[in-house]
Protein backbone atom coordinates (compact mmCIF):
# COMPACT_ATOMS: atom_id res chain seq x y z
CA UNK A 1 0.00 0.00 0.00
CA UNK A 2 1.73 3.14 -0.51
CA UNK A 3 1.18 6.57 0.99
CA UNK A 4 -1.81 7.69 -1.32
CA UNK A 5 -3.65 4.45 -0.46
CA UNK A 6 -3.12 4.82 3.20
CA UNK A 7 -4.12 8.36 3.35
CA UNK A 8 -7.22 7.48 1.31
CA UNK A 9 -8.43 4.57 3.88
CA UNK A 10 -8.17 7.05 6.56
CA UNK A 11 -10.15 9.88 4.68
CA UNK A 12 -13.11 6.97 4.42
CA UNK A 13 -12.85 5.13 7.66
CA UNK A 14 -12.47 8.74 9.30
CA UNK A 15 -15.97 9.42 7.81
CA UNK A 16 -17.60 6.48 9.08
CA UNK A 17 -16.38 7.30 12.64
CA UNK A 18 -17.97 11.11 11.91
CA UNK A 19 -21.02 9.50 10.70
CA UNK A 20 -21.42 6.90 13.26
CA UNK A 21 -20.51 10.17 16.49
CA UNK A 22 -22.85 12.03 14.69
CA UNK A 23 -25.90 9.45 14.30
CA UNK A 24 -24.81 8.82 18.45
CA UNK A 25 -25.11 12.40 19.04
CA UNK A 26 -28.44 12.98 17.53
CA UNK A 27 -30.01 10.49 18.77
CA UNK A 28 -28.62 8.77 22.05
CA UNK A 29 -28.72 5.83 20.09
CA UNK A 30 -26.57 2.78 21.48
CA UNK A 31 -27.11 2.80 24.84
CA UNK A 32 -29.67 1.53 27.62
CA UNK A 33 -29.97 4.99 28.80
CA UNK A 34 -32.66 7.84 27.70
CA UNK A 35 -31.71 9.90 24.61
CA UNK A 36 -31.00 13.27 27.50
CA UNK A 37 -28.81 11.34 28.94
CA UNK A 38 -26.23 10.49 26.42
CA UNK A 39 -25.46 11.90 23.33
CA UNK A 40 -25.92 15.55 22.60
CA UNK A 41 -29.20 16.97 22.38
CA UNK A 42 -28.77 20.16 20.17
CA UNK A 43 -26.21 20.88 17.04
CA UNK A 44 -22.54 19.64 17.12
CA UNK A 45 -20.32 22.98 16.08
CA UNK A 46 -17.16 20.75 16.26
CA UNK A 47 -15.30 17.65 16.14
CA UNK A 48 -11.59 16.37 16.75
CA UNK A 49 -9.63 13.13 16.89
CA UNK A 50 -7.25 12.70 20.02
CA UNK A 51 -3.70 12.49 18.57
CA UNK A 52 -3.29 9.39 18.55
CA UNK A 53 -6.80 8.10 17.11
CA UNK A 54 -8.61 6.60 20.10
CA UNK A 55 -10.82 9.33 21.16
CA UNK A 56 -13.14 11.91 19.83
CA UNK A 57 -14.39 15.08 21.52
CA UNK A 58 -17.55 17.48 20.45
CA UNK A 59 -18.46 20.42 21.10
CA UNK A 60 -22.09 21.51 20.59
CA UNK A 61 -24.81 24.20 20.98
CA UNK A 62 -25.79 22.12 24.07
CA UNK A 63 -23.35 23.67 25.78
CA UNK A 64 -21.45 20.69 26.66
CA UNK A 65 -18.40 19.06 25.22
CA UNK A 66 -18.55 15.09 24.87
CA UNK A 67 -16.20 12.84 25.08
CA UNK A 68 -16.49 9.39 22.57
CA UNK A 69 -14.76 6.16 22.29
CA UNK A 70 -13.37 6.35 18.60
CA UNK A 71 -13.72 2.63 17.83
CA UNK A 72 -16.99 1.71 19.72
CA UNK A 73 -18.73 5.32 19.73
CA UNK A 74 -19.60 4.84 23.10
CA UNK A 75 -19.44 8.15 24.85
CA UNK A 76 -16.76 8.26 28.21
CA UNK A 77 -17.63 11.85 29.42
CA UNK A 78 -19.93 14.60 29.28
CA UNK A 79 -17.84 17.97 29.95
CA UNK A 80 -20.29 20.12 30.98
CA UNK A 81 -19.61 24.28 32.80
CA UNK A 82 -20.06 26.26 29.37
CA UNK A 83 -22.75 28.40 29.92
CA UNK A 84 -23.07 29.33 26.46
CA UNK A 85 -22.42 27.18 23.16
CA UNK A 86 -19.57 25.91 22.58
CA UNK A 87 -17.84 26.36 19.72
CA UNK A 88 -14.68 24.60 19.28
CA UNK A 89 -12.65 21.80 20.47
CA UNK A 90 -9.14 20.99 20.51
CA UNK A 91 -6.86 18.17 22.17
CA UNK A 92 -3.72 19.37 23.65
CA UNK A 93 -0.90 17.46 21.55
CA UNK A 94 -0.19 14.77 23.91
CA UNK A 95 -4.28 14.28 23.97
CA UNK A 96 -4.25 14.68 28.07
CA UNK A 97 -5.55 17.99 28.10
CA UNK A 98 -9.05 19.59 25.83
CA UNK A 99 -9.64 23.23 25.08
CA UNK A 100 -12.69 24.57 24.33
CA UNK A 101 -13.86 28.12 23.18
CA UNK A 102 -17.78 29.15 23.66
CA UNK A 103 -20.31 32.00 23.24
CA UNK A 104 -19.90 32.65 27.16
CA UNK A 105 -16.65 34.50 26.37
CA UNK A 106 -14.13 32.17 27.69
CA UNK A 107 -11.97 29.21 27.00
CA UNK A 108 -11.72 26.03 29.76
CA UNK A 109 -9.73 23.28 29.81
CA UNK A 110 -10.24 19.82 30.36
CA UNK A 111 -8.81 16.78 31.71
CA UNK A 112 -9.41 14.46 28.37
CA UNK A 113 -9.29 11.42 30.22
CA UNK A 114 -11.71 11.90 33.33
CA UNK A 115 -13.46 14.83 32.36
CA UNK A 116 -13.04 17.12 35.21
CA UNK A 117 -12.27 20.75 34.65
CA UNK A 118 -8.97 22.11 35.32
CA UNK A 119 -9.36 25.60 34.92
CA UNK A 120 -11.52 28.98 33.11
CA UNK A 121 -9.88 31.80 31.16
CA UNK A 122 -11.71 34.50 31.50
CA UNK A 123 -11.39 38.16 29.96
CA UNK A 124 -12.49 37.80 26.54
CA UNK A 125 -14.82 40.48 25.01
CA UNK A 126 -16.46 38.66 22.43
CA UNK A 127 -17.36 34.79 21.88
CA UNK A 128 -14.80 32.63 20.74
CA UNK A 129 -15.03 30.56 18.01
CA UNK A 130 -12.05 28.71 17.48
CA UNK A 131 -9.23 26.82 19.68
CA UNK A 132 -6.32 24.96 18.66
Amino acid sequence: MNFREADQEKAVAMRHLLLALLLIAMTGCGSDTKPEEQGHTKSVTSVIFSPDGTRIASGSLDRTIRLWDASTGEELHALKGHTGWVHSVSFSPDGTRIASGSTDKTIRLWNALTGEQLNTLIGHKRFVFSVS
